[in-house]
């Protein structure tokens, strides 16, 4: 099947005369940016300086506006929105992003089914929403983006893989562990953002009931810090240049702390952080800095 494609013209203000190459080609870098990223919301910003794409809508509305502002950009910029799954953290705005804001959402089926019910959306949802399907790429602006299968307790739970130019933006939040389909989509990533939600031992010792413990164990629950770290050092590429550690526990987890446990266990492979690839930690309810991308 061929990739279904939506186009959109940059805004005026972005646009540059055609002699001015050198600007072009840096309005044309890869940027990322990470709204928010834990249990009280996630969204991210994956594009160029005129237009790109969000990832996930579990932050305010008002917030999104603001976030976007301070990079130069707003609703109009926005090609689309594409969710992980069908959980509160990521799809807390998807409702006035359609009816108000008119950007477009993507989703699984099963995931657009969901929402539908869980905000009890209305006809205006049903012309708002485009549905996907795992493995199918979709061509949006000069992004390829392909969903991929990853394993939670959401409904008909996804990553996503992001192709612009000759780089490669993957991300997959929310997994109890990394499927083999997770990591072949993985091993592609030049710019990686994967999950490590929390410590065992903070888990184990911390105030959540042994039930919610178990879930958050489960393979289709979390990635603990050392799932994460273990993942990565025994599939690192050197094509890999930015490792983002996402979706920390407020409860289970610290930065610092998910930061050494990932950091040590590529060490312990000969992976050196700075030199062979970056490591960064992502705020739970504060905005990144910008990253743009060579």
């Amino acid at each position: 099947m061929l990739p279904i494609r939506f186009f959109k013209m940059p805004s005026p203000h972005f646009l540059l005369p055609l002699h001015s190459k050198f600007k072009t080609q840096e309005m044309d870098r890869l940027r990322f940016i990470s709204f928010a990223s834990g249990s009280n919301g996630n969204c991210f910003f994956v594009g160029n300086a005129s237009q790109g794409i969000l990832i996930d809508a579990g932050i305010g509305i008002r917030t999104m506006k603001k976030r976007l502002k301070e990079i130069g950009m707003d609703f109009s910029d926005i090609l689309g929105v594409f969710i992980t799954h069908d959980h509160f953290d990521h799809i807390k705005s998807v409702k006035p992003l359609v009816e108000k804001m008119l950007v477009p959402i993507y989703g699984t089926k099963e995931t657009l089914s969901s929402i539908t019910q869980l905000q009890q959306m209305g006809e205006q949802f049903q012309a708002g929403q485009r549905v996907i399907s795992k493995e199918e790429p979709v061509i949006i602006g000069d992004w390829r983006v392909t969903a991929f299968e990853v394993s939670h307790d959401g409904t008909d739970n996804v990553g996503y893989c992001v192709e612009y130019k000759d780089k490669v933006f993957t991300l997959a939040t929310d997994l109890g562990y990394v499927c083999e389909n997770s990591a072949r989509h993985i091993a592609e990533a030049n710019y990686l953002v994967l999950e490590a939600n929390y410590d065992e031992e903070m888990l184990a010792n911390g105030p959540y009931p042994y039930m919610l413990q178990e879930r958050i164990r489960s393979n289709t629950g979390h990635l603990s810090n050392s799932d994460a770290g273990r993942f990565l050092a025994d599939n690192y590429s050197e094509k890999l240049e930015y490792i983002y550690l996402c979706h920390l526990s407020h409860s289970n987890n610290l930065p610092e702390l998910a930061y050494c446990t990932v950091s040590e266990l590529l060490s312990d492979k000969g992976i050196i952080i700075g030199k062979d690839v970056e490591l960064v930690t992502l705020e739970r309810t504060s905005p990144s800095k910008l990253y743009v991308f060579d």
